[in-house]
């Protein structure tokens, strides 16, 4: 066991990890704390951070620390990780290369504890092992993928039913290909389409790449049950927007689809896949339905619209333009930012564009407000630098980070070269794998 120091006796590095700060936990690692200190029950750091859902600190212990070193009740951090339901750090920990086949007391390997789970109800299991029989719930939204899962805490203890999703994960590793019914079962089993499950099984899926898969999921966006209809819509926008294949064989076939379904859908998630399908796709065809979708009743179908309407505005698309210029004065600020975002990439000549940018420096919203000025910023256009000096562009836990960063790059080449740089620099915050329709702003998180 590691030595203890300070007057309660706890080694350093453990308060650290108790308290959740990555910072000191990442400093003492630094000044040479054993990165595998155990508290005064013989778990490891790591374990803890895992129990605590504490991903910074995991990430910061992932770096130094032992992977597979369980705990005195013989489950290691990945198998504890997935019976919490926690589906971040489980990703995490088989990323970093945690072994998949160390059992625990029970004879659990990675793959059973998830089944187990899966197979389980959480809140039994819950109350049977907290001793207490009351319940609290709560949602809990995953850091980067935006996904969401239920957590239940009862006496002091906490899991979260992401379990369907572990396994999910899981199982290709073992070599296991669960039917294309079954994975739908499984997300059908959720009513919450942001649930990590709908992510893990539609992406299971796509990762087959299988003409079968696609034909399931094709079949699927004519049903009358809304979320088989979402179901087919995300399976076949994944399947294009992951294809690499340079003929691009998905691209056509989606666009026909979708332009038919989305003219007709009632229900506005369905509407979402297909309006960011449309987004993602090469098809010039997929921009026809693009200006009509930015008056859409959901403002995440708008914001999704107006934000692929890129392309067309950097050709000075008369229709394009004018449905941005519309949604900058939308109700919801998220479709205002995206508007910011689409109109910037109007030749430097186009009329009033730079005003528009002007008139949103005094939205209510900041970030629609550093988002209109950084834009002006890109177009060479001070007017806005007011609102960028009162951010720190050094920040990396901004959200406004990237965004700064390109403006800094932008003056940066303009002062070096004055007469070749661009109006508008390309963005390091455009997702690595979108297609050329689609483009993401600054966002607030």
């Amino acid at each position: 066991m590691s030595k203890r120091t300070g007057d309660a006796g706890v080694e350093p590095l453990i308060a650290a990890v108790r308290s959740g700060d990555a910072k000191l936990t990442a400093a003492l690692l630094d000044a040479g704390a054993d990165p595998d200190s155990v508290d005064e029950h013989g778990t490891p750091a790591l374990c803890l951070a895992v129990d605590a859902f504490d991903l910074p600190v995991v990430d910061v212990l992932l770096a130094w620390a032992r992977l597979d070193d369980a705990a005195p009740d013989g489950r290691t951090p990945l198998l504890r990780a997935i019976g919490r339901g926690a589906c971040e750090i489980t990703d995490r920990l088989v990323g970093h290369g945690a072994k998949l086949w160390l059992a625990d007391a029970e004879g659990r390997d990675a793959l059973a504890t998830a089944r187990y789970w899966h197979e389980a109800d959480v809140e039994t299991e819950l109350r049977r092992g907290s001793g207490s029989g009351r319940v609290e719930r709560g949602s809990v939204r995953r850091s980067e993928s935006g996904t969401v899962c239920e957590e239940l805490s009862s006496g002091g203890l906490t899991i979260r039913n992401g379990h369907t999703a572990i396994l999910t994960a899981l199982e290709p590793r073992y070599g296991i290909r669960p039917p294309f019914d079954e994975l739908l079962s499984r997300a059908l089993a959720e009513p919450d389409v942001d649930h990590e499950v709908w992510w893990a099984t539609t992406y299971a899926l796509e990762q087959r790449h299988d003409t079968g898969v696609w034909d399931a999921a094709a079949a699927l966006c004519d049903r009358s049950d809304p979320l088989e209809r979402y179901f087919g819509a995300e399976v076949l926008r994944l399947m294009n927007l992951f294809d690499e294949r340079a003929d691009a064989p998905y691209d056509r076939p989606l666009v026909d689809l979708f332009l038919r379904r989305v003219a007709c859908e009632p229900d506005p998630r369905v509407t979402r896949v297909l309006t960011a399908g449309l987004v993602d796709a090469m098809d010039p065809r997929a921009g026809q339905a693009l200006p009509s979708l930015t008056r859409h009743l959901d403002a995440k179908v708008r914001e999704q619209a107006v934000g692929g309407l890129r392309s067309e505005i950097e050709t000075a698309s008369p229709e394009a333009l004018v449905a941005a210029t519309e949604r900058i004065g939308d109700a919801n600020a998220a479709v205002r930012r995206a508007a910011c975002c689409a109109l910037a990439s109007a030749p430097p000549d186009t009329a009033d564009v730079s005003d528009l940018l002007a008139g949103c420096l005094v939205d209510p919203d900041r970030d629609v407000r550093v988002e209109a000025a950084a834009r002006l910023a890109l177009r060479d256009d001070p007017r806005g630098d007011e609102i960028l000096r009162g951010l720190d562009p050094t920040d990396e836990d901004s959200p406004y980070h990237w965004l700064l960063d390109d403006v800094y790059r932008h003056r940066a080449r303009a002062a070096e070269h004055p007469q070749h740089t661009p109006a508008i620099a390309p963005s390091k915050s455009r997702s690595a794998d979108a297609r050329p329709r689609h483009v993401e702003c600054s966002s607030a998180t």
